[in-house]
């Protein structure tokens, strides 16, 4: 992997980590579009350099992370389904990763529920979290873990469905991400580790903190950004943005383009 090549992953990650368009599906276009292989060092690589975008929350949100326990509780409570899910079909969630069709059709399809997803779920305006409403914002998390269906989508939808404002459900989306990604991104560092000691020496090392470094700064101006646009705006103009990729990368995979990654 190039610096360049590393530089437009990341940009990719901070802007799409925390809009509802998918991030990792996101970054397997883009690498099949460079023609990346999937490599040990590029799977890696995909994955943790979400360890930069989920700082940029702990930047921005910094007093809500020292206020109370409690809050702590209610993240490790909505944290636990994706948690379970992902250990249990972990070895299936990476091979989707290397499938740009399923990422395609996710895509499509999620688009098509964002267009109708403010007139389906009326916020009752509630602004408080509990811990039934963050385990049920966690068990829509896990629709997440197939990729094209986009961690934040699912999470905010999920609060929205739940009773909470827009501005609420997305403010705890963005929060739920610390431990998810940061314990998604740690098990893949050591995982990675393990298979091959040698997966973060030499550049690979320089190349990951850049990476990082890159995703923080693009993901700091995204947030601030995405949270007034979806308290205006709603969904619908992410939906169609979704429907108009997936629709591009499906014509182009029955045109007979590879963008699969062998």
């Amino acid at each position: 992997m190039s610096l360049f090549e590393a530089i437009v992953i990341a940009i990719v990650e901070g802007l799409t980590e925390f809009l509802p368009v998918s991030s990792t599906g996101h970054m397997v276009i883009v690498q099949a579009l460079l023609g990346l292989e999937p490599t040990g060092f590029t799977k890696a690589y995909m994955v943790n350099i979400q360890f930069g975008a989920i700082l940029s929350v702990v930047v921005l949100y910094w007093r809500r992370f020292l206020r109370s326990l409690g809050f702590y509780w209610k993240l490790l409570v909505a944290f636990i389904p994706a948690a379970i899910f992902g250990l249990l079909f972990g070895d299936a969630i990476d091979r989707l990763l290397e499938n740009v069709a399923v990422v395609a059709a996710a895509l499509l399809l999620g688009g098509i529920v964002l267009l109708f997803v403010d007139r389906w779920f009326q916020p009752k305006g509630v602004n408080d979290v509990s811990y039934a409403r963050a385990f049920g914002i966690g068990v829509f998390q896990c629709l997440a873990l197939v990729p094209g269906v986009s961690r934040s989508a699912a999470t905010i939808i999920g609060g929205m469905a739940l009773g909470l404002t827009r501005k609420h459900a997305a403010e705890f989306s963005f929060f739920l991400a610390v431990p998810t990604m940061a314990a998604a991104s740690g098990y893949k560092l050591v995982q990675g580790w393990r298979v091959d000691h040698d997966l973060f020496a030499g550049d690979n090392l320089g190349i990951l903190l850049l990476g990082n470094a890159v995703a923080f700064v693009v993901a700091l101006l995204a947030i601030r950004g995405f949270v007034g646009f979806l308290t205006k705006h709603g969904f619908k103009a992410f939906g169609w943005y979704r429907i108009a990729v997936g629709t591009l990368l499906l014509v182009l995979l029955a045109m007979g383009t590879d963008l699969n990654m062998a």
